[in-house]
């Protein structure tokens, strides 16, 4: 039992340190280069108000850092809701838009744009539309007062068309000099407009989320037997249910509102979690909030450092992800418990 305690100790410390250490190197890379001790050394001197005349300090602290905590929480919070989802439906292709949600924050986000809103008029727009999308899929799947797990995910299917419809409409009546390029990169995803004041509005919907989901971790266990059984074990599967559903699409709504559409993490980081640490949802809601975070991290660095012009993000996701993905199929067979 020691032993095992000191292990899962071990691995814990792990998955806690890796994303410090990717952080660390992701904010010393790019056209400026920045060694690893340099980069330490810089945080420390801001941190304490010093050497705030210097290149290396504008560029950690006002370009690069903002991005790498928005990286860093938008990575962790769509693999842990596509981790909680995955649970909860037992559908290893669910993912943090099952309920719509992505689709509704981007309509939102879309609308603003049509009216030259502010940063932070399209961020609240995203987030209150995101969180309309959800209560409109709850509120269709019940019937007679009850709703179940079919019945939800089909509704979230018809909302995400419904909603993806009419971000289509929009798009086909914007300005195609002026507004549709804008709205048309910012539905790819980048992180490219990350400030602080942007982190301020939209990062605590994804640590309540996150810290939601990881307190109920254990619970998505018990979602995965019959509702008797799970009944029977004295567990209010519509409060937990519906607390689940909450937290995940809290932090989708919140996640798309400060950086566009961004796929394939809330897919592929959970099926990555549960190859290596098994089927347990205890340990792979922890692993997918750190593998989401590094991922998310090196694709944003990639992104903004290998050509002139920055990379879409759902490109390189796609690009990396699927074949990642079909190599991870092919290994497994597809076997998913």
């Amino acid at each position: 039992m020691i032993k095992s305690k000191e292990i899962n100790f071990k691995v814990s410390a792990l998955f806690i340190l890796i994303p410090i250490f990717v952080a660390l190197v992701c904010l010393g890379f790019g056209r400026y280069s920045i060694s690893v001790p340099e980069t330490v050394d810089v945080l420390l001197k801001g941190f304490k108000g010093e050497g705030t005349g210097e290149m290396a300090y504008s560029v950690i602290f006002n370009v690069r850092l903002p991005r790498i905590i928005l990286a860093m929480l938008v990575g962790a919070g769509l693999a842990c809701a596509g981790a909680a989802f995955q649970g909860l439906f037992t559908n290893p292709l669910a993912t943090p838009d099952t309920l719509g949600v992505a689709s509704g924050a981007s309509f939102g986000a879309v609308f603003a744009m049509m009216f030259d809103a502010n940063l932070v008029v399209i961020q609240l727009l995203a987030l209150v539309f995101g969180l309309i999308s959800c209560l409109i899929t709850y509120n269709i799947s019940k019937i007679k007062g009850k709703s179940s797990i079919v019945m939800i995910v089909l509704a979230g299917m018809v909302v995400s068309a419904m909603f993806q419809a009419f971000v289509s409409l929009l798009k086909y009546v914007a300005d195609p000099q002026d507004k549709l390029p804008s709205i048309t990169y910012w539905l790819m995803g980048s992180m490219s407009a990350a400030t602080y004041k942007t982190l301020i509005l939209g990062s605590p919907f994804i640590i309540i989320g996150i810290i939601l989901i990881f307190a109920l971790r254990w619970r998505l266990n018990i979602l995965s037997l019959n509702e008797d059984e799970a009944k029977s074990m004295g567990m209010n599967i519509k409060i937990l249910r519906l607390l689940i559903i909450l937290s995940a699409s809290l932090i989708t709504a919140s996640c798309v509102s400060m950086c566009g559409q961004v796929g394939w993490v809330g897919l592929l980081i959970p099926h990555l979690a549960r190859m290596m640490m098994g089927s347990n949802n205890k340990t792979v809601i922890p692993i997918s909030i750190s593998l989401g975070a590094v991922f998310m991290m090196v694709i944003d660095t990639f992104a903004r450092s290998a050509t002139a012009a920055e990379i879409p993000l759902s490109i390189l996701t796609a690009i990396i992800g699927a074949p990642f993905f079909i190599a991870l199929l092919r290994r497994t067979g597809g076997a998913w418990s």
